[in-house]
């Protein structure tokens, strides 16, 4: 390892990557340009983040979207079937032929009239895009098969996260389907769904809980990185966020190429956001698009970093200028109150979010606005996007419950249109959906009231009946009549 910020130099008999792309510092005020052989987590210079940035110079871009439809065509190609590596032309870090897909990708963006009714927009305005349709259940697979690709190029052996169950699940199913490497897993006590939990040890990663939340493992797994030299895949990890960014491109693709108003996104550690915002800033500078839409990012209410600052206290990216002072100072309050996150949207259960500095300027790009809600709305916005047969984990119907309040506050109009990114699949965290639909008040009292849920507006409960055939069909007969 050169240093402690970097990791394992490039294999010597690995080809040279593609000389378009190079890793650059965030920081305007700096700029300082990495090699795409190196994995860094931060900017020797400043200590800022860093971007996957490319040199349209040496490597033609994209002109017009036809270009993907053709690929699109060749689905017999896995590479032109992969949701993420069709767009390869937008993400040219490394030579195509050598990316790892599993088939992530193959989503969903579903108009839906219910919702858009529910969150105050007309019926047709609506549209949930649902990730999760990937391999793991989660959006994470997008990332990762990026992450995932370039730890495989620069020959690492092991790699690396922090999660509350998503990105855990998405790294353990890559390593277990390629095995090229081993996947090294940290979670916090008690801090994972057990449908997340599930998938890591199933899929044979070593799962080490540490005591403490995302953010103590969050910590923890950068010094081990750096001590054992092991390849990081969270998404402090440049190339991760590349991987995210196709998720925009599949809303235009679904759009026939139209650019939405709105885009609706659930904000935990902020890779979605980022990336979000990334995408389309350079789809614009490419010419590809006309307009870039605005961005809704959703806090939790128990986990509300960025609404904090971004809402009550005003910091922006300012240019690449932003507070850092006053965001030093909201962490120092923190730690002395010692407020940790806590929310039922697991997902997004996160106080020290890392890509903090890359979401600030997506809403600067996008002219974002950020939003809290809570876990009683979180879960009522669920169970609609539920009966409407796109079940997601609880951080996802985030989205949806702040289009609600945004719509209500009238920062949304009713006649535009507005994406909400459905970023997990219902199983993910059945817990939560069961607590909510249950008749058992225990259960219910255990799961959701402890985090402030005091009623299930929307439940659909089992009907107890006798083992009897009439009582059976005169309760289907009634049910009918409704």
């Amino acid at each position: 390892m050169k240093n402690a910020g970097r990791m394992p130099a490039l294999r010597k008999d690995t080809p040279i990557l593609y000389p378009s792309a190079f890793q650059r510092c965030i920081s305007p005020a700096c700029g300082a340009a990495y090699d795409v052989d190196e994995i860094r987590v931060a900017c020797d210079r400043c200590g800022s983040l860093l971007d996957i940035a490319y040199d349209w110079s040496k490597v033609a871009p994209p002109r017009s979207w036809k270009v993907f439809e053709d690929k699109w065509s060749r689905r017999g190609d896995p590479h032109c079937f992969s949701g993420v590596w069709r767009f390869h032309d937008l993400l040219p870090f490394m030579p195509v032929e050598q990316c790892v897909t599993v088939g992530e990708g193959q989503t969903l963006l579903h108009v839906s009239p219910a919702v858009g009714r529910y969150v105050g927009v007309k019926p047709d305005r609506l549209h949930l895009q649902y990730e999760g349709m990937n391999p793991s259940g989660s959006f994470k697979d997008n990332g990762m098969s990026a992450a995932f690709s370039h730890a495989r190029f620069v020959g690492a052996k092991k790699a690396a996260c922090a999660s509350t169950g998503n990105t855990s699940a998405s790294l353990a199913l890559y390593s277990s389907v390629t095995q090229i490497m081993q996947a090294v897993i940290f979670i916090g006590s008690g801090k994972i769904s057990y449908g997340k939990l599930s998938q890591a040890l199933d899929y044979g990663a070593l799962t080490i809980q540490i005591q403490g939340d995302f953010d103590d493992a969050m910590s923890r797994v950068q010094e081990v990185s750096r001590e054992l030299g092991i390849y990081l895949v969270n998404s402090i990890n440049p190339f991760r966020l590349e991987g995210q960014k196709t998720i925009m491109y599949r809303v235009l693709e679904a759009l026939q190429w139209q650019v939405p108003d709105w885009i609706v996104v659930p904000g935990g550690n902020l890779g979605n956001s980022s990336a979000f915002g990334k995408a389309f800033y350079e789809l614009h500078q490419l010419g590809l698009i006309t307009r870039i839409p605005r961005l809704a990012v959703i806090n939790a209410g128990g986990a509300r970093t960025l609404y904090d600052l971004v809402e009550k206290n005003g910091v922006r990216w300012n240019d690449g200028q932003p507070d850092l002072d006053r965001i030093e100072h909201y962490f120092q309050e923190m730690d002395a109150a010692g407020r940790r996150a806590s929310t039922i949207a697991s997902a997004i259960e996160i106080n020290r979010p890392v890509n903090l500095h890359k979401c600030l300027r997506a809403l600067e790009w996008c002219r974002g606005v950020v939003r809290q809600v809570s876990d009683q709305e979180i879960l009522d916005a669920k169970a609609q996007v539920g009966a409407g047969g796109m079940g997601c984990e609880p951080a996802s119907a985030a989205s949806v419950a702040g289009a609600k309040i945004l719509v209500k506050e009238g920062v949304i109009a009713p006649d535009e249109r507005v994406v909400c990114i459905l970023t997990g699949h219902e199983l993910k965290d059945p817990t939560a959906t069961v607590a909510y639909h249950t008749h058992d008040a225990k259960y219910f009292d255990e799961v959701l009231r402890s985090r402030g849920v005091e009623h299930a507006k929307f439940a659909n409960r089992a009907v107890q009946v006798k083992n009897d055939l009439a009582e059976i069909v005169k309760v289907i007969e009634e049910r009918g009549r409704r």
